[in-house]
């Protein structure tokens, strides 16, 4: 079995990517779910487009994410070449380096290739170990 470069693995995560903004959440205790549909990337291994969905959840404590630059943000990853996994743990990273919630969760669930769906979570704050599997 071949196995891929250290540099195909990392792929895209160090890139530079538009800063996401915040601004002064005003309520405590509250979740906000934000859906991107039309999520795109490239592979780093083929170069073809990959295509998904991207759900954020998090619980704010200070700051929101501001949704233009968030946009902004997504859409710079339409030409980035980085695999779906690292895409959500990157996407959740910068989610909580941004606005420092309580809580999030990044979801990618991305459509088929040959024959095979992937869905990928990302949970903060991270654990070690998934319960559940």
């Amino acid at each position: 079995m071949k196995r891929m470069s250290l540099k195909e693995a990392k792929a895209g995560l160090e890139a530079r990517l538009p800063e996401i903004e915040t601004f002064p959440n005003q309520f405590p205790g509250y979740e906000i779910r934000i859906d991107v549909p039309e999520f795109t990337s490239v592979c780093p291994k083929t170069g073809l487009p990959d295509f998904g969905a991207i759900t954020i959840r998090y619980v704010p404590r200070n700051g929101c994410l501001e949704l233009k630059s968030l946009k902004e943000y997504i859409l710079a990853y339409r030409n980035l070449g980085i695999f779906y996994e690292n895409a959500v743990n990157r996407i959740l990273e910068d989610v909580v380096k941004a606005c420092k919630p309580a809580q999030a969760a990044v979801t990618g669930e991305f459509t088929p290739r040959g024959g095979i769906q992937s869905r990928v979570e990302a949970r903060y704050p991270r654990t070690r170990r998934l319960s559940g599997i």
